[in-house]
């Protein structure tokens, strides 16, 4: 337990902060999760237009600091890159 009356304002801030940022991460999951679902069954219009969302969700993340800069890049020039390896699946 903290000793101090600034140490209860931080643990309050850092207990919201952490559940805000387990939100936000959540959601970039989520978005990836689906993304990566139509990337496997080769769905590529699908999975185009959804790069767009989650490239969203990872500029916001950083935008609230839940994650960071470079960890966002990183993973948004993965995740086009991956659109290219696909190979779509012949519409019978």
């Amino acid at each position: 337990m903290p000793n101090t009356k600034s140490a209860e304002r931080r643990m309050r801030n850092s207990q919201r902060k952490n559940l805000q940022n387990s939100r936000v991460k959540s959601k970039l999951r989520r978005t990836e999760k689906e993304f990566r679902a139509a990337v496997v069954a080769g769905k590529t219009e699908e999975a185009i237009k959804l790069l767009p969302g989650v490239h969203s969700a990872y500029d916001k993340a950083v935008k609230v600091g839940a994650i960071a800069r470079p960890t966002a890049n990183r993973k948004k020039s993965r995740l086009a890159v991956s659109i290219k390896a696909v190979k779509p699946v012949a519409k019978k």
